[in-house]
C-alpha cells in the first residue's frame, strides 16, 4: 500500500459504519470472483511447476518479505530450485520484468530487488502474475517452483500451496475494504494451508483459522551494516548512549521502531508512507547522528546514503513444523484455484 493506512480502519468508528454498505458491496464482488475460479467459470493458468502463495487478506506490511526469504531457503535445503514472482509495486516497469540483484528499485520496486538480493534466485515483476511467472521460466529453465510474493488474491494464477502472513495490527476493525483494511473476510484464513503469525492473534481471529495450522513468526537481527561500506557492521552497543534517526517507509514503521528501542537505543522517528521514493534529501538532516533503516529502505537509499547511514537486515524465524507442512502439500501435489 503506498500511503499509510487511514486511522479509522483500527476502530469500529462512525466513518466506518458509514462506508459498511460499499464493505458488503466489496466483499460479495470478492467472493464472487474467487467463486467463479473455484468453479472453473474464470480460468486460472496452470504453470507445468508447482506453485506458493505468500500473501494476506488485509492491505499493508504482515511480514510477507522475510518470510518470501525464509520459504526459499526451506525450498533449496528440500532440493528445490525456486523463482519468485512479484508485483513489483513501486516500480515504473511496464509489462514484465526480470529483476536481479544489482536492478533499479526505482524501475522493479524495492521489494523485488530486495528478495533478489536476499535470495539470490530468479525473479519476475509484473501486474499479469501468469505471465511473469511464464517469463520466468523461460528465462530460467532451472526453475522448478514459483513462489508469488503477496498473490493470495491473483486468482488467475492457480496454486498448490496458500501460505497467509497475519498480524494482528494489520487487520485493524477487521473490516472490509473501504471501511477497513481487510481485502477478503477473515474466513478467508479457513481455506489456506498455513497460517504464519507475525505476533500474537486475537480470540476472533484463531476462531477464523478454525483448524489451519498456524505457527509464530519473529523477526531477528544480530547486527547494522553501513550502506556505504558494506562489508563495515557493529552491534547496537556502537550507538547506545546517543540519538539515533530511523527511517522506516514501511507497512508498520512502528513494528521497526519499537524493535530499536527494545535494544535499548534513543530512538527518534521518521516514519515514510509504504514504498516511500526515497531521495538524498529526506537523509539531509542531523549530520553528526546515526541514521537507521530497514533492508527494504536500504536497496534505495544506497546510492546517495551519508557515511552515518546504517541497515539493520534481519531474518524470520518461524516455528517448528512449517517447513515440513509446506513441503508434505508439495508433495501430495493438492492443487487449488
Amino acid at each position: 500500500m503506498a500511503a499509510r493506512a487511514p486511522a479509522f480502519w483500527q476502530q469500529r468508528s462512525g466513518r466506518a459504519l458509514l462506508l459498511s454498505p460499499l464493505s458488503l458491496l466489496f466483499g460479495l464482488l470478492a467472493s464472487l470472483r474467487r467463486a467463479l475460479y473455484r468453479v472453473r467459470v474464470l480460468r486460472a493458468v496452470r504453470l507445468p511447476v508447482p506453485v506458493i502463495v505468500v500473501g494476506n487478506i488485509a492491505v499493508g506490511g504482515s511480514g510477507k518479505t522475510p518470510t518470501v526469504d525464509w520459504l526459499v531457503r526451506q525450498l533449496r535445503a528440500a532440493g528445490w530450485s525456486p523463482g519468485i514472482v512479484s508485483r513489483g509495486y513501486g516500480g515504473t516497469v511496464e509489462g514484465i520484468g526480470l529483476v536481479s540483484a544489482d536492478s533499479d528499485p526505482s524501475l522493479c520496486g524495492d521489494e523485488p530487488v530486495l528478495l533478489a538480493r536476499l535470495t539470490r534466485c530468479p525473479v519476475a515483476i509484473g501486474r499479469d502474475r501468469p505471465a511473469a511467472a511464464q517469463a520466468l521460466l523461460a528465462a530460467h529453465p532451472e526453475c522448478d517452483l514459483i513462489v508469488s510474493d503477496d498473490g493470495m488474491q491473483h486468482y488467475r494464477l492457480a496454486r498448490d500451496v496458500e501460505i497467509a502472513v497475519v498480524d494482528q495490527a494489520t487487520l485493524g476493525n477487521c473490516r472490509l475494504l473501504p471501511a477497513g483494511p481487510l481485502r477478503e473476510p477473515l474466513g478467508r484464513l479457513r481455506s489456506v494451508d498455513l497460517v504464519i503469525a507475525h505476533g500474537a492473534l486475537s480470540s476472533p481471529v484463531s476462531a477464523a483459522i478454525g483448524g489451519v495450522t498456524v505457527v509464530s513468526m519473529t523477526l531477528e537481527g544480530a547486527s547494522f551494516r553501513s550502506l556505504r561500506r558494506p562489508d563495515d557492521t557493529c552491534e547496537a552497543s556502537a550507538f547506545q548512549g546517543q540519538r539515533v534517526h530511523a527511517l522506516a517507509g514501511i507497512g508498520r514503521p512502528e513494528r521497526f521502531f519499537d524493535q530499536l528501542r527494545a535494544m535499548g537505543l534513543d530512538v527518534v522517528e521518521h516514519p515514510f508512507p509504504d514504498h516511500h521514493r526515497f531521495s538524498a534529501a529526506d537523509l539531509d538532516f542531523a549530520p553528526d547522528e546515526a541514521k537507521l533503516m530497514t533492508s527494504k529502505d536500504a536497496v534505495k537509499c544506497a546510492p546517495f546514503a551519508p557515511d552515518n547511514a546504517w541497515e539493520f537486515p534481519v531474518q524470520a524465524s518461524i516455528g517448528s513444523g512449517a517447513a515440513e507442512r509446506i513441503l508434505e502439500k508439495l508433495n501430495n501435489g493438492r492443487q487449488t484455484a
